[in-house]
């Protein structure tokens, strides 16, 4: 009965005193001062337990101490991106980057194992990053990918995507290399694809549509339908077609209609109004 009592009491002790062991990756000075500052207003139970300013000195306190219960990254150093720590050392526990970069293009990589901060850094989303990430450690696994997967995907989407700018084809029984800002659409006619110039050339093109659609620049081009990609410059008038879809009036025109189809309209109206 006494030996369940000091049990109980020890528990309840270590679930007071427990700290959360916080490792900060930051190369600024006043952005780990402010960090540290909005950790201790949130949550009394955040310790700061080591700092690094480059992803060298990341690994190196990595290697010398024992793991935090939580890692806050930021994802630019000085010393290049700190996805690279994850190439030198094996990373067991949680990560929160802090990171700059637009909301838009993260939204994908909130996962059980890997949140995110947009700087500045409110006290309200980095109150509730910590309470996300208390719930989940009791069921975090070391072993699980999902950490190496996200931190990839992060590093893929933001590396600058590099586009085709030119195409080689054939024209008049020899080869031409056609700049794509010089092209005014893609379109298949159900056997081959194509495409048209602003002087009404058109060219064969041997790849498929959805092959297209990795090389061309989102910002440039639009896939209105499964066989139409359509350059921006070069459309002259959008009009209401039936079956809540659009019609396009291009320039130079086009040997088929170029309808948006009805699942692509709300994606095209905001591309155009970019």
């Amino acid at each position: 009965m006494v030996f369940k009592l000091v049990q109980k009491i020890l528990s309840i002790t270590l679930s007071i005193h427990w700290f959360m062991k916080i490792l900060i990756i930051e190369d600024e000075d006043l952005a780990v001062k402010k960090l540290q500052k909005t950790l201790a207003a949130v949550d009394n139970s955040a310790n700061v337990v080591g700092v690094a300013d480059s992803i060298k000195s990341s690994v190196e306190w990595l290697s010398a101490n024992p793991t935090p219960d939580l890692i806050l990254m930021d994802i630019e150093l000085a010393d290049g991106q700190s996805f690279e720590i994850f190439n030198l050392f094996d990373i067991k526990c949680p990560v929160i980057f802090t990171t700059s970069y637009d909301e838009y293009a993260l939204k994908a990589f909130k996962v059980n194992s890997v949140d995110y901060l947009l700087k500045p850094i409110q006290n309200d989303e980095l109150q509730a990053a910590l309470e996300k990430f208390k719930k989940l450690s009791h069921t975090y696994k070391p072993t699980d990918n999902s950490l190496e997967k996200i931190v990839k995907e992060l590093q893929q989407k933001l590396q600058p995507k590099e586009y085709r700018k030119r195409f080689l084809v054939k024209y008049s029984a020899k080869l031409v290399s056609i700049e794509v800002k010089d092209i005014c659409y893609f379109y298949s006619d159900g056997r081959l694809n194509f495409f048209k110039t602003p002087d009404n050339k058109r060219y064969a093109v041997d790849y498929t549509m959805d092959e297209l659609e990795d090389m061309l620049e989102p910002e440039q081009f639009f896939r209105i339908s499964r066989s139409f990609y359509v350059s921006v410059g070069c459309i002259t008038k959008i009009e209401d077609y039936f079956g809540n879809r659009l019609v396009l009036s291009l320039n130079p025109a086009v040997d088929k209609e170029s309808i948006v189809s009805r699942e692509k309209v709300t994606d095209f109206k905001k591309w155009m109004g970019k």
